[in-house]
């Protein structure tokens, strides 16, 4: 299998045992928001305030 490029850049990073990250995805610019807390975690898009997802402009980031 051909090595790929990550799609998706650790753009923020909080706490050790509960853990906080966002993540922006390369191909869309969308950010996500995980949470983890011992063996249990979750991901979901960031949302602003009128419910739209958070985009990271796209040329920010090298491919």
């Amino acid at each position: 299998m051909a090595q790929t490029e990550d799609r998706f850049i650790k753009t923020f990073s909080q706490g050790v045992m509960n853990v906080t990250e966002i993540w922006v995805d390369k191909a869309t610019g969308v950010n996500y928001l995980f949470h983890a807390s011992g063996y249990a975690g979750g991901l979901t898009p960031l949302l602003k305030p009128d419910g739209t997802p958070v985009v990271t402009p796209i040329r920010n980031y090298p491919e």
